[in-house]
């Protein structure tokens, strides 16, 4: 009792009753601790506590009946419980109003001040959408479904062989038995009118009718193709393949954006100093100046949706003509473009990573940079080398986390993680996807009306 006491109550006890100034701690305030410690022991364990008690799944029950010490939730909920008992008990000198902005500074205390993310789930939960995810005969992707399911952010579809499915749901005790689950294999007539239109879409690019067939065996064709039917509004794919073979089905199946040239991949760094956000990390190879400027605009509309004014660096090894080279001359006339064409773009370069991300060197030595007084929080590589190696190097110094790939241009939201994302990465992913589904719906509810 006295360790339960010093590591689950009193921290959290204590901390709600500073935070509302309270002349003593009451039995009310008490109660409150213990009920929220017991709530909290029947919701969902999120996958960072299960992973460091090396579980899968902790539930209620015999040999889970309290929190572990390590779930970050505690001190929002508990800390939250009390100081609601303290102001309705009357022991309190100060009145918290706004409990969503308390628990947003509790979880900045604890280094968990992931604003953007909560946003981008708040909008998602407004209006769930339903993600097929292509590969549901993987754990981490079950358990992630069962997430978004429970928290409201998306209403999940399973694909893939269903008896296998659901033996990972039972062996896990996941809680999915009303969600749908459909295996391809028992879907002939599905199949075959994705084939058909795939065939039609791919016929003068040496698509022959049998390689259609073949395709749609593939579960991301097959959930490329539930998306542009319109029977889901997203997918999710790519924990356990290569990123080449998963983009290619949904760039022949749905294909680009009108008036877009080409897609690009995009990552949200959380660094200590805010989001900064990368591109292209994942598709493009080695971008031309002009595709270059494809690029660029696309990740400016895309940090735009995040409530983010874009600041920009083109990135290359030199500072504004310092150097010669292919590089920074392809870099250079990218930004001359941009500055040509697209004014209202705050973009500038070609510079040096480190210029662009502190204003004071900028401004010390390059004062006449459109990012001179503020630093850059939208960086585009010169390659995929480049952002590919920088993005991964900064995640795995544990410098920033990374959410992504945020697949940019596509004309309907197939979103791709990465080839072994944790549940919480696959999870951010789904909630992205949905907020995609839901600017696209927009975009096409607006078209509509023009016509």
């Amino acid at each position: 009792p006295n360790q339960v006491n010093n590591v689950l109550g009193f921290p959290y006890i204590f901390r709600g009753a500073l935070d509302v100034r309270a002349r003593a701690i009451n039995e009310e305030m008490k109660i409150a601790a213990v009920n929220a410690i017991a709530q909290l022991a029947k919701q969902s364990v999120p996958e960072a506590v299960n992973l460091a008690y090396n579980s899968r799944n902790l539930k209620f029950g015999k040999d889970y009946i309290i929190p572990k010490p390590v779930d970050s939730r505690l001190i929002t909920e508990v800390s939250i419980a009390v100081a609601k008992a303290a102001i309705e008990s009357g022991v309190a000198r100060k009145i918290i109003t706004n409990w969503e902005e308390y628990a947003d500074e509790l979880r900045a205390r604890l280094g968990l001040d992931d604003a953007i993310m909560r946003s981008v789930t708040i909008h998602a939960k407004a209006n769930p959408k339903k993600v097929v995810f292509a590969e549901a005969d993987n754990y981490k992707i079950l358990k992630a479904a069962q997430i978004v399911k429970e928290e409201n952010i998306a209403i999940p579809v399973l694909l893939g062989n269903k008896q296998k499915i659901q033996e990972i749901i039972s062996a896990n005790a996941l809680e999915l038995d009303d969600v749908e689950i459909i295996d391809p294999a028992f879907e002939p007539e599905r199949s075959a009118l994705y084939a058909d239109s795939l065939y039609k879409k791919r016929q003068r690019s040496g698509f022959t009718q049998t390689d259609a067939i073949k395709a749609l065996r593939d579960r991301n064709y097959f959930g490329a193709s539930m998306v542009e039917f319109g029977e889901v509004d997203a997918m999710i794919s790519g924990l356990t393949k290569n990123y080449a073979s998963t983009i290619k089905p949904a760039l022949q199946v749905i294909g680009v954006e009108p008036g877009i040239r080409r897609v690009a991949g995009m990552y949200m760094m959380m660094t200590k100093k805010g989001p900064v956000f990368f591109g292209d990390t994942t598709v493009n190879v080695n971008p031309t100046a002009e595709e270059l400027v494809d690029i660029t605009l696309l990740i400016d509309r895309s940090v735009k949706q995040f409530s983010i004014t874009p600041r920009t660096a083109l990135l290359s090894y030199s500072n504004f003509g310092s150097n010669d080279g292919d590089t920074p001359e392809k870099v250079r006339a990218a930004v001359k473009i941009l500055h040509r064409d697209h004014p209202e773009v705050l973009v500038d370069g070609e510079m040096q990573a480190n210029f662009a991300m502190n204003s004071e060197l900028l401004e010390g030595n390059f004062p006449f940079s459109r990012l001179a007084k503020d630093p850059a929080n939208t960086l585009i590589f010169p390659n995929l080398e480049a952002g590919n190696i920088a993005y991964k190097l900064l995640q795995e110094l544990g410098e920033a986390e990374a959410i992504g790939p945020i697949l940019l241009g596509l004309n309907k939201p197939v979103h791709i993680v990465q080839l072994g994302s944790s549940v919480r990465e696959i999870v951010n992913m789904v909630t992205i996807a949905v907020v995609d589904a839901q600017a696209k719906e927009g975009l096409g509810n607006s078209s509509a009306k023009k016509e």
